[in-house]
């Protein structure tokens, strides 16, 4: 049932702050922790300029240690101890919808994308953050589906970007289909507008295709997806069929959305000679900024120009996301924001 009390903000809307969980040393970046690491606490050092930041670490001592020999605005981020399996809070925070214009936090299942990897602490993050009074008095609600924050993307306004292989896993919501799936958007987010993607993927995503690795709703009914113009990468023809759904999606009023595109990395390979995920599509929309993640790569300058031509009026920030990739996801997946009212 169409819940019209209820919408689901869009990113580039007014935010309190950001939810980060810090790697450590029982987690997959044990091996390249000293690589990854400055780029947590570069992402915060960002962040903080603009907005608070929520840190979860098991070690709260060890990470403000490195954040004082940042830039940082120390006043402006806050460390909670909690035990985590990952660093993902894209897909395991709270996502936060307004009902009558009041924030009230939605806590969802996250079973490691479909049982691949161990999520029981992930699982917990939000609820206890919740339990430890970091979002005040906005209420929580458990919601009776698995769901990433990754896989979705709203205007803000009642449409819904998603991708059928990740929303239709048999290893996320088996009983629900396409229709009871938008039967449940309708009522946790208000949403009555669905754009499903059928074709698009990227080599060494572990999420079967979340939305925020492939195409973004952006501010004027604007679309920004990923393109290569190579016809010999194995991504070609899942990007050109991509494509062409996009520029057959109709805005809620039956407009043509602006479809603008944004050139894929080159390919980058871990010592396993296995692709990883690299792409520009995963970047972070904060108050006044937008966080870019670049790769060292030719095609960083032009990725940059290109959202700042989509987000006119705020910083652009490319932040180097070569070391993140190594764990299969980017900037958009480490990161979660609150939205205004949440943490004030």
């Amino acid at each position: 049932m169409l819940n019209l009390n209820r919408r689901l903000p869009a990113e580039w809307e007014d935010q309190d702050g950001i939810i980060i969980a810090w790697p450590h040393g029982f987690s997959d970046w044990r091996p390249v922790l000293s690589l990854v690491e400055p780029v947590f606490a570069e992402i915060t050092a960002h962040v903080s300029k603009f907005e608070q930041v929520i840190v979860v670490a098991p070690d709260p001592d060890a990470v403000r240690l490195v954040l004082e020999r940042t830039s940082a605005e120390q006043d402006r981020i806050r460390i909670i101890r909690l035990e985590t399996n990952d660093t993902w809070s894209r897909d395991f925070g709270p996502i936060t919808v307004l009902e009558n214009e009041t924030p009230l936090l939605l806590d969802f299942g996250f079973n490691g994308w479909g049982l691949k990897f161990a999520a029981d602490k992930d699982n917990l993050v939000t609820s206890r953050l919740h339990k430890a009074g970091v979002f005040g008095s906005t209420p929580l609600l458990k919601a009776d589906m698995v769901l990433e924050g990754g896989s979705i993307e709203s205007d803000g306004q009642g449409t819904m970007l998603t991708t059928a292989q990740c929303l239709l896993s048999p290893n996320r919501n088996p009983h629900l289909d396409k229709d009871g799936i938008e039967a449940r958007f309708s009522e946790y987010f208000g949403a009555d507008h669905f754009l499903w993607l059928n074709h698009g993927f990227l080599a060494g995503d572990d999420t079967d295709s979340h939305i925020d690795t492939l195409a973004r709703l952006c501010p004027h009914n604007t679309i920004l997806h990923i393109k290569t113009d190579d016809t010999g990468d194995e991504h070609y023809q899942a990007f050109l069929n991509m494509e062409n759904e996009l520029h057959a999606f109709r805005t809620r009023d039956g407009s043509r959305y602006r479809i603008e595109s944004i050139p894929l990395p080159s390919p980058v390979f871990d010592d396993d000679g296995e692709r990883l995920p690299a792409t520009y599509a995963n970047f972070l929309v904060i108050n006044g900024a937008v966080l870019v993640p670049t790769y060292r790569d030719k095609a960083d300058g032009a990725a940059l120009d290109i959202i700042r031509d989509v987000y006119p009026g705020r910083s652009v920030i490319g932040v180097d996301c070569l070391p993140l990739i190594l764990q299969h996801g980017s900037l958009h997946c480490v990161t979660m924001q609150v939205p205004k009212g949440v943490l004030t």
